[in-house]
């Protein structure tokens, strides 16, 4: 940073009309915290601290927020915490999503208004990290992620459990009555038992891996679990990261390029990860008007093995991920692929830090390219009269199967609905149907819930039926799997296709030709648009903040963010 720049406690002045007032107001009340005049001096990193009681895995947060703090003194700098909104998964009504764009708006500005020459972000449940990332682009300070890490895993009569995935492998189980009510009681103990993030390739450990492969994060760290003292020594070398980019400032919009983008879904394909990450991944590039484009993510996908073995695709846990050699290992394996002229935060290039990296690497769990756990990419977009927008399919933690076939649909009109009929045994459904939800998408009154993991039928389940076909405008968890699509744009509530779906309809799906076709003829089609009515209370009627969503929330292939939070012109 130039030494003719404001810095520390001089940046954006509370305006008095007096400037040399507003430093000496400022400076007199920070004394009041107990700073010498000789501290107050000094460059500062703000550390926007995500920590909650409504977060589980943010637990650890107090003790991580006190090694940051070390690395920036270390580093020369004053550390000064300040507090964002935190979003925990599921403690949240109706959905995270909701309030992501929220917490974003939180981060971007009180990066900018508050006095700070670089920041830290401290996040990982799974709507924080691209929340911080959103809102650090367009601020656009120096600023470098840390992520809370996983959670280790527990134990279940000899067999090992790990937060989520494992949670809905024996919910099913329970629904068909495989286990009983005083065994779902004591697995459900010992599911998640530390602090951190889910144990597996779910939304939180993607995205910790989309931020090291951006360049925002230290590398190396993406997969250190929450409990282990790497865990610390990295908070405490990202403070010190932080400390060194006053002096050497490298800003969000020269890390997250087009270049860094597509890298990322390279490693999003590599890693069989979660299908949030499209939409958090296509919000965090718009805030710098880079797009995303669902036709290259197809591109990419055919080009791009599944190399990690771990749930909800293989049967590992991001423990073993990283002793297996993490982010690194995946990233030298896929080399090739990569744009190896990106800038990351340490001021290194991702070709400079490949070749620095010759880092172990565990086959069990890390294939080689030449031994690819799927020849092609984890994740694939579907399109055709349903989506003319598109939809996602997790291709890696379906039944293949089921991916050229058609079907009768067994339609559900909302979440209510859905909950109300699922397990009627009157309902009219049979394995080859296609369980369609409707209006759970991001205008719908659930906003986007994680909800397009349709339960199978109580009727189906306890004959033994695993996986269907199941389509929605809604999204899924990372840690579920089976045939789902995903994110189906645009959405039912604004009158998309999927609105228009009834009873009985016949829906074909070829992942092959990536379609997915409504077999309805296009006049009775346009009858149905002419009659259809939105459900959605309209935001004149809202107030607050959700009135703000109502008005501005976009479709899913633009990321789900708000149109106003965009480059302006972009």
């Amino acid at each position: 940073m130039s030494q003719d720049q404001p810095q520390g406690l001089a940046r954006g002045l509370t305006n008095y009309g007096d400037p040399d007032f507003s430093v000496y107001l400022r400076r007199s009340f920070a004394a009041s915290m107990g700073y010498s005049q000789e501290v107050l001096k000094k460059p500062i990193v703000g550390i926007a601290n995500s920590f909650s009681g409504f977060n589980n895995c943010h637990r650890h947060f107090p003790e991580l927020l006190e090694a940051v703090k070390r690395g920036v003194l270390l580093g020369g700098g004053l550390p000064i915490e300040f507090p964002t909104i935190s979003l925990g998964e599921v403690f949240l009504s109706p959905t995270s999503l909701k309030f992501r764009n929220l917490m974003a708006i939180d981060t971007e500005e009180m990066i900018r208004a508050q006095p700070m020459d670089a920041v830290v972000l401290m996040g990982g449940c799974d709507k924080t990290v691209p929340a911080q990332l959103m809102g650090a682009a367009s601020a656009d300070l120096p600023a470098i992620q840390l992520v809370a890490g996983p959670m280790m895993t527990s134990r279940h009569e000899g067999e090992r459990l790990g937060a989520c995935t494992d949670c809905r492998r024996f919910w099913g189980k329970f629904r068909a009555g495989e286990i009983n009510k005083a065994q779902i009681d004591d697995i459900e103990g010992r599911l998640a038992t530390t602090a951190g993030t889910c144990a597996v390739m779910g939304t939180a450990s993607t995205m910790a891996c989309i931020a090291e492969t951006l360049g925002m994060m230290l590398p190396g760290t993406a997969a250190i679990p929450a409990v282990h003292a790497d865990r610390l020594r990295a908070a405490e070398a990202t403070g010190m990261a932080a400390a060194r980019m006053i002096h050497n400032p490298i800003r969000p919009s020269q890390v997250i390029t087009e270049k860094s983008v597509e890298n990322a879904l390279r490693v999003l394909l590599a890693v069989g990860g979660s299908t949030n990450a499209i939409i958090h991944l296509t919000a965090v590039a718009g805030r710098l008007g880079i797009k995303v484009s669902l036709e290259r993510l197809n591109q990419l996908s055919d080009e791009t093995p599944v190399l990690v073995n771990l749930k909800p695709v293989g049967q590992h846990y991001m423990e073993d991920f990283f002793f297996a050699g993490g982010i690194g290992a995946v990233l030298r394996e896929i080399r090739p692929l990569l744009h190896l002229d990106c800038l990351t935060v340490t001021g290194e290039t991702l070709g400079d830090r490949l070749d620095a990296d010759t880092g172990r690497i565990d086959r069990n769990v890390i294939a080689s390219v030449n031994n690819a756990e799927e020849p092609e990419g984890g994740l694939v977009a579907l399109f055709g009269n349903l989506a003319p927008r598109g939809a996602i399919l997790k291709r890696s933690a379906a039944d293949r199967s089921l991916f050229e076939k058609e079907g009768r649909a067994v339609v559900f009109t909302s979440l209510a609905d859905l909950s109300a009929r699922i397990d009627d045994p009157d309902l009219d459904v049979t394995e080859d149907d296609f369980l369609v939800l409707q209006n759970a998408g991001p205008r719908s009154a659930s906003g986007m819930p994680e909800a397009g993991y349709l339960p199978i039928p109580k009727k189906l389940s306890s004959k033994g039926v695993k996986d269907m076909v199941r389509i929605s405008d809604a999204r899924m968890s990372g840690t579920a799997f089976g045939t789902i699509v995903l994110h189906v744009a645009p959405e039912a509530a604004v009158g998309g296709p999927l609105a228009l779906v009834r009873n009985g309809d016949r829906i074909r799906i070829s992942v092959r030709n990536r379609e997915i076709e409504l077999l309805v003829d296009e006049a009775e089609l346009e009858a149905r648009r002419k009659a259809f009515t939105p459900d959605v209370v309209p935001p004149e009627k809202r107030r607050g903040y959700d009135r703000l969503y109502a008005e501005q929330v976009l479709q899913a292939d633009e990321g789900c963010d708000f149109d106003m939070l965009r480059p302006v012109g972009g």
